[in-house]
C-alpha cells in the first residue's frame, strides 16, 4: 500500500457559535473563538490518498490531478472567505476544525475515488499548536 500526501494552504475567517445560544453561553463554551466580529486562521491542509500503483503509469494517483481536485473542491471555496457565510459545504455547521475536516472529506472522497485511489486522511492545522486528523 502506497500513501500520497498533498499539502495546500488557505486563509479563512469563522466564528464558532450556536445561533440558539446567547453570546454569553457561546463565550462560555467556545471562548474567544465565538467573537461576534469573527476571527481567522492561516490553515494548512494535508490530504492523503492510498492505493496500489497502477501498472499503466506507476502512480497511486497523479499528484497534479489530486492538486486540481483539492483546489477546485476545497481551497478555492475557502481561501479568503468566511466559512460560516460563504462556503457551501459548511452551511448549517458549527465552524469547528473538526466539522471542517469532515466536510472536506465529504467533498473530496467521491472525486478521489473516480481516480482509483481511496481517501486516507484529511489533516488540518489551525494553529501551530492545534491540528485535526480525520480518517473517515
Amino acid at each position: 500500500m502506497i500513501y500520497l500526501t498533498r499539502r495546500e494552504r488557505f486563509s479563512a475567517a469563522h466564528r464558532m457559535f450556536r445561533q440558539d445560544w446567547t453570546d454569553e453561553k457561546n463565550l462560555e463554551v467556545f471562548g474567544k473563538c465565538s467573537n461576534p466580529k469573527w476571527h481567522g486562521h492561516n490553515y494548512v491542509l494535508w490530504v492523503t490518498v492510498r492505493g496500489e500503483p497502477s501498472d499503466d503509469h506507476g502512480f497511486v494517483m497523479n499528484a497534479t490531478t489530486l492538486k486540481e481536485i483539492i483546489l477546485d473542491k476545497v481551497v478555492n471555496k475557502l481561501d479568503h472567505r468566511n466559512m460560516n457565510l460563504e462556503v457551501d459545504f459548511m452551511s448549517g455547521k458549527i465552524a469547528t476544525t473538526e466539522n471542517l475536516a469532515v466536510a472536506i472529506w465529504n467533498e473530496l472522497s467521491p472525486e478521489i475515488e473516480k481516480h482509483a485511489a481511496k481517501l486516507h486522511c484529511v489533516k488540518i492545522e489551525e494553529t501551530e499548536n492545534n491540528f485535526i486528523e480525520y480518517y473517515g
